[in-house]
């Protein structure tokens, strides 16, 4: 029965995996949530049953999935930082899954990235593909889901954006602004998420939305929606990042990091797929002109505050 079969998804209370456990629990689902952030903002009340990662406590973490049919794993970090890097992310993901194992976990739906590559310079994408690997050798029945961007009120890169459109008289992009992204809708993802916690086969999808973009023509559409159709020009990828580290400095946060440009310059946000998602982020955009980068949305106050909702509309 629906009424009895419990799906735990991590960090419900952030991004992506709060659209996931909303869908499962419209469906009737019982909801587990695994977090770092126990003391979170919780807009779902006792219908989410939240247990810590004790990630360094792995019988712990395999008792808070006991029972569990299905488990749906949007943990991982942006960068590398003082406070979480993606060696420790990747150790972590790989705990979790041996411990979904143990506990007996029919199903794992995994978010990672486009194009991972174990030979990837660029640690992200190498520890995506890492652990898509251990995922497909663990024995466990698993769709992995790889989306680019995503894209929602609680965003932070289509936020940011229009952040800096709003306040400054010229927009630069790395070199020619060419390389291209295919931004997803956050609930578009969990949808699609959810339906693959109901097969059995093993699954990899390109989850990619309906619209492509090159970089440049990303801002520019950003900028006509809003109405700030400022000046984007191209600046060297060195005096980007120095000007993304010094705005980042400002505003207590990292806006963007070395490893980041080299991803887009790579082309690395682009797969030749049919679109998983449905939803534009233009419409989307124009649902939110008026409240689009309004405020700044700081990757590092999330990780600070672990009390606040990552609202930021």
């Amino acid at each position: 029965m629906k009424a009895q079969e419990i799906h735990v998804v991590t960090r419900a209370f952030g991004y992506s995996g709060k659209y996931i456990a909303t869908r499962l629990l419209d469906a009737g689902y019982r909801v587990r949530t695994l977090t770092n952030s126990l003391h979170r903002f919780n807009p779902f009340g006792e219908r989410v049953e939240a247990h810590p990662f004790n990630f360094d406590n792995p019988d712990r973490l395999a008792a808070s999935l006991e029972g569990a049919a299905v488990l749906y794993n949007t943990y991982w970090v942006r960068f590398n930082h003082k406070d979480f890097t993606h060696s420790v992310a990747i150790q972590n993901t790989l705990t979790l899954f041996e411990a979904a194992k143990r506990a007996g976990v029919k199903r794992v739906v995994h978010v990672s990235i486009t194009n991972p590559s174990e030979t990837s310079p660029l640690e992200y994408f190498s520890g995506k593909a890492r652990l898509e690997r251990a995922l497909a050798e663990s024995g466990l029945s698993y769709a992995i889901l790889r989306p680019t961007v995503l894209f929602g009120k609680e965003d932070i890169l289509i936020n940011n954006i229009a952040w800096v459109l709003r306040r400054l008289p010229v927009f630069g992009v790395f070199g020619a602004g060419q390389y291209r992204l295919q931004p997803i809708y956050v609930d578009d993802l969990a949808k699609l998420a959810v339906e693959q916690g109901h097969e059995t086969s093993d699954r990899i999808i390109n989850a990619i939305g309906p619209e492509t973009f090159t970089f440049r023509g990303l801002v520019q559409e950003i900028g006509t929606i809003i109405g700030k159709r400022q000046l984007v020009v191209s600046v060297p990828p060195a005096i980007g990042y120095v000007f993304g580290w010094g705005l980042g400095q400002v505003m207590g946060d990292v806006m963007i990091t070395r490893e980041e440009i080299k991803g887009l310059m790579a082309d690395m946000l682009h797969t030749d797929a049919p679109p998983a998602g449905v939803t534009k982020l233009t419409d989307w955009a124009k649902e939110h002109a008026a409240t689009l980068g309004q405020h700044y949305a700081s990757e590092l106050a999330r990780r600070k505050n672990r009390q606040s909702a990552y609202d930021i509309q």
